[in-house]
C-alpha cells in the first residue's frame, strides 16, 4: 500500500489517556492524527490561555515554556513506543527520559496556536529507544530534538 492509499490512524483524547500515564494538567496530547507502528507518530496540542504554566510564563506576554514543549514530544513518543509493542502503560514500569540532543527552539509559542507533534522512531536497542522530533505551527517548526528514552521498572 503506498502513502496516497494508506488509511489514517488516529486516537482520540480516551485513546491517548489508555496509553499515557499522564493526566491534568501534565497530558501535553489532545489527539493523535496519524502513526505507523515502529516508524512515526503525528499528534496535536492545542494550546489554550487556561493552561496552569501561564500564570507565570510570562504574565504580560504567556509563552509557553521550552520544556513542556519537550515533554509533550516526548509523550507522542510514549505513545508511538506503546503502540510499537502492543502493549499499554501499567503500574510496574515506566518510561524514562534519559537524553535530549540537538534540542532547538525556532519560535515561541503562545495561547491560541496548535502545536503539530511528529516524532520518527529512530532506533531502538533492547529498552533503549532514540526518537527524531518536531514541534510545529502553521507548518513552521517551533522546536526540533533528538530524545532518547528507556523503560524502567519501578521498584
Amino acid at each position: 500500500m503506498n502513502d496516497e492509499t494508506r488509511q489514517l490512524s488516529s486516537l482520540d483524547i480516551h485513546e491517548v489517556m489508555k496509553h499515557l500515564p499522564h493526566r491534568y494538567p501534565f497530558l501535553l496530547v489532545d489527539k493523535v492524527t496519524d502513526y505507523q507502528e515502529g516508524e512515526y507518530l503525528h499528534a496535536i496540542k492545542n494550546i489554550t490561555i487556561n493552561e496552569p504554566c501561564f500564570a507565570g510564563h510570562f504574565p504580560h506576554r504567556p509563552v509557553m515554556p521550552g520544556v513542556l514543549i519537550l515533554e509533550a514530544l516526548a509523550q507522542a513518543t510514549g505513545i508511538l513506543a506503546f503502540k510499537t509493542l502492543n502493549e499499554m502503560p501499567n503500574a510496574n514500569s515506566l518510561y524514562y527520559f534519559v537524553g535530549i540532543d540537538k534540542a532547538r527552539f525556532k519560535k515561541p509559542v503562545e495561547p491560541g496556536d496548535q502545536v503539530a507533534l511528529k516524532v520518527r522512531l529512530l532506533k531502538r536497542k533492547r529498552l533503549m529507544w532514540k526518537f527524531e522530533a518536531q514541534a510545529l505551527v502553521d507548518d513552521k517548526v517551533v522546536c526540533a530534538a533528538e530524545l532518547m528514552c528507556s523503560k524502567q521498572d519501578i521498584v
